[in-house]
């Protein structure tokens, strides 16, 4: 029997004739997906569904979807499909990560053109039968310094335009290498340098803890005087009122934002300001965008329904059936060893070496690279998959390498990860225990053993009395439970760390007090996905 898909939302003709012809049974219900009873009651008869966001995949939705194998996303952001719930179902969820670059970087310079030239307003005003032509003097792009914050593949591509438009390019980017900058003609900065230099800035980067509003107030008032500044990213990366008060008083000559703090965008501190373009999420609202991504998503879902190929996935890795049996402990140790030192690198990544010992170097190491490259990628960028990081990787200019050797100790295998910045190197080995379960064996060369936990604390000293007892009151003190307890030393006196399973993230405060001891040289607190 034919594989059954179940396109949900609008998708173009195009990729509903490649299920076709590639012998898919498909329904095509571009609007079922706004329909959350009909589509409960329905989907329990396909293999494989086909979205774009306006389909809900909720945790109450796929307990309906006994036979559901693959979800495909049109597009890159999935915060419309419950990833956790379909990864216990097994559910394999896909999304198309480089479709929109192209439209959404062109969008980015097409807004700063806007602003440049106040072409809204000129616009408006013309339309209403007024000839100001004196009123909306604008500025050249020509010699002018652009500050590109976040040059992976949608950033460098903007930074490549605005190249072509005989701009200046200067780009902050921790993950940016040296060389690769310089591959691309732009100039790698700090942020402080960036405000400071440009006359125009676009970011372009995922919103996360370090980004959220990466352009504060303070950062804004750093700012060269009459920036005009771009966000076709994400909301949240700028300071909207903090923006408009720079706008008002005249610090930031314009602006031009297509994605907000509060989508959809009803209202927003910046809506009525003169020289302010706002677009309602357009970056990806091209003809050829929409086509490529459902293309490619029909593509990728037929080729894991009729051959099990797997592409593009955000809960798995490439592997074929019979691996992913002995694979999937090893794939999380590899996942868990890269979120360890891609939380605790905040410099450029220069190079990722990856030390297979024993029988898991038998294994398949693409996959097992890709997801270790993931779990570093992903500490900056949660967008990434396994599947899209080595592409990550090589334009950040990223060397990765992998090194396999017969068994050499005391376990049958091992993985160890060091990653190599201007700086410093740092390393971190695991293995996978009988009972299925990942586990830390080694950091900096000290060995340890423990237990990996959603979130952990981990923490760098002398080897000295006290440490424990520190640790342990502190964490008690603030209500802070410790499931895992886990001490290595390099020698009587010299290093040492530990290593903390507790139940709840650890609060800021508490990281202050640990801090504020003086007892140790540093204080991280980590987070794992343990699903």
């Amino acid at each position: 029997m034919a594989p059954k898909v179940l396109v949900s939302d609008k998708l173009s003709e195009t990729a509903v004739q490649i299920f076709r012809d590639r012998g898919i049974d498909v329904d095509f219900e571009p609007t079922l997906g706004k329909d959350k009873e009909k589509l409960a009651e329905v989907i329990g008869q396909y293999d494989g569904l086909a979205i774009r966001s306006a389909t809900k995949v909720t945790e109450k939705l796929l307990r309906q979807a006994d036979n559901l194998k693959v979800i495909g996303r049109a597009g890159i952001g999935v915060d419309n499909v419950d990833i956790s719930a379909a990864s216990k179902k097994g559910v394999i969820v896909m999304n198309t990560p480089f479709g929109n670059s192209i439209t959404t970087a062109e969008h980015a310079i097409s807004l700063m053109m806007a602003v440049a030239r106040q072409v809204p307003e000129a616009n408006a005003s013309t339309h209403q039968g007024k000839w100001e032509k004196s009123r909306f003097m604008g500025v050249e792009l020509t010699n002018k310094t652009l500050g590109v914050i976040g040059c992976g593949n949608i950033g460098s591509i903007a930074a490549d335009r605005a190249l072509g438009l005989k701009m200046k390019v200067v780009a902050f980017d921790p993950f940016l290498s040296e060389e690769r900058a310089a591959k691309l003609g732009v100039t790698k900065v700090e942020l402080d340098e960036l405000l400071a230099r440009a006359d125009f800035i676009t970011l372009h980067v995922p919103l996360t803890d370090k980004t959220r509003n990466i352009l504060s107030a303070e950062n804004i008032a750093k700012t060269k005087k009459g920036v005009r500044i771009v966000n076709c990213a994400r909301g949240g990366l700028v300071d909207e009122a903090a923006l408009a008060d720079a706008l008002k008083s005249g610090h930031v000559a314009g602006a031009g934002f297509d994605v907000f703090e509060v989508e959809p965008a009803t209202d927003s501190p910046l809506f009525g300001l003169p020289n302010v373009v706002v677009t309602p999420h357009l970056g990806a609202a091209t003809t050829e965008a929409q086509e490529n991504v459902a293309v490619q998503v029909a593509e990728q879902m037929s080729d894991y329904l009729l051959t099990g190929a797997v592409q593009n996935a955000l809960n798995m890795p490439s592997v074929t059936a019979e691996e992913a049996a002995v694979m999937g402990p090893w794939v999380k140790l590899a996942e868990h060893l890269g979120a360890f030192v891609g939380q605790m690198t905040d410099e450029p990544v220069k190079a990722i070496n990856i030390l297979y010992d024993g029988a898991v170097a038998e294994m398949n190491l693409e996959a097992l690279n890709c997801a270790a490259v993931s779990g570093i990628i992903k500490a900056s960028n949660p967008d990434v998959n396994m599947v899209s990081a080595p592409v990550v990787a090589r334009e950040r200019g990223i060397t990765i390498s992998k090194t396999t050797q017969e068994k050499t100790g005391v376990f049958d295998a091992y993985v160890k990860l060091t990653v190599v910045t201007a700086e410093r190197e740092r390393s971190i080995a695991g293995t996978v225990f009988s009972d299925g379960k990942p586990r830390f064996i080694q950091i900096k060369g000290i060995n340890i053993d423990a237990e990996i936990g959603r979130h952990m604390l981990y923490t760098t000293n002398n080897d000295m009395p006290g440490i424990i007892g520190t640790l342990g009151q502190t964490m008690g003190e603030n209500g802070v439970n410790i499931a895992n307890f886990t001490l290595g030393r390099s020698t009587v006196g010299g290093e040492a760390i530990a290593l903390l399973y507790v139940d709840d993230r650890v609060a800021d405060s508490v990281l202050e007090k640990l801090c504020g001891t003086g007892m140790f040289h540093s204080v991280r607190p980590l987070e794992f996905d343990v699903a």
